[in-house]
């Protein structure tokens, strides 16, 4: 069968709360996250799979989970997810019991297969902490999941990034391992793409020889405060989400990630009039 190309949306930081309830008092993170979900399940080509990079929850608590299955229900695409510093890691294992994590406790890594591409997904949660690390079992099964095929196409996402991107008070609760994270990526040709959140806005970076992106969230924008201006704090921008197609071809084939914005908009409207003519 020919090689096909895939397409997976990202999507992250939903932090949703109890029903009625405000992130910061003012960000009404449930109707985000339904208003994402219609967006995802009016996309075409649908995607092949949805991963949420970390934060589902904001507390977290057990209600929290509940109420984000009920607005995931709609979603029609497969999806997977990760934790991040405001997830709960046996809270997020009981929510979602059918996962195939890798661990029976702990690190909540997993690996998807779509057809000739892996999706490997890192636990960079520490808990009770807001800064991420990966521990020890963790990279020893990076390592060994990596190192289990020479040829296959492999997409790492985690919730905190591993570069630094010159928000202060972000760059202080990232992946503080990441020295140890870049060690394997260079060992493996195979990885494509290191996808995180946990800044809640577009980024990117190249990171061991690697891109490297932030996913925006459907909800609100932490800061662009490059200046260290103000204190730590957050803005209403324009929702969207992470679309990362993977084309084949010679090697490991071609990614490329496009940033999808939430919501309808004006058009599209033809560049062309009746005439053929361009407008």
């Amino acid at each position: 069968m020919p090689s096909q190309q895939l397409r997976i949306a990202q999507i992250s930081d939903l932090h949703i709360k109890p029903p009625g309830s405000l992130a910061y008092g003012r960000v009404d993170t449930a109707k985000a996250l339904e208003r994402c979900v219609a967006s995802l399940n009016a996309f075409r080509p649908a995607p092949d799979f949805v991963v949420i990079s970390g934060d589902l929850a904001d507390t977290p608590a057990a209600e929290e989970y509940q109420h984000l299955l009920r607005l995931l229900a709609p979603l029609e695409l497969p999806f997977g997810g990760i934790p991040g510093n405001h997830d709960g890691r046996e809270l997020m294992r009981a929510a979602f019991p059918s996962a195939r994590y890798a661990f029976s406790s702990g690190p909540l890594n997993q690996k998807i297969e779509l057809a000739e591409l892996d999706l490997v997904l890192l636990d960079s949660s520490v808990p009770g902490k807001p800064h991420g690390t990966l521990d020890g079992a963790t990279l020893q099964w990076l390592e060994v999941t990596l190192a289990a095929s020479a040829d296959r196409p492999a997409l790492l996402f985690l919730h905190h990034p591993p570069f630094i991107t010159g928000i202060w008070h972000m760059d202080h609760q990232n992946l503080h391992n990441s020295g140890e994270l870049a060690l394997i990526v260079r060992r493996h040709p195979r990885v494509q793409l290191i996808a995180s959140g946990h800044v809640h806005r577009a980024t990117l970076a190249i990171f061991a020889s690697v891109p490297a992106t932030v996913c925006p969230a459907p909800n609100h924008a932490v800061d662009l405060d490059l200046a260290e201006l103000r204190e730590p704090s957050f803005k209403i921008e324009p929702p969207a989400f992470h679309l990362h197609t993977w084309f084949p071809g010679e090697g490991f084939g071609n990614l490329v990630t496009h940033q999808v914005p939430v919501g309808e908009f004006d058009g599209p409207h033809s560049f062309f009039g009746p005439d053929g003519k361009l407008l």
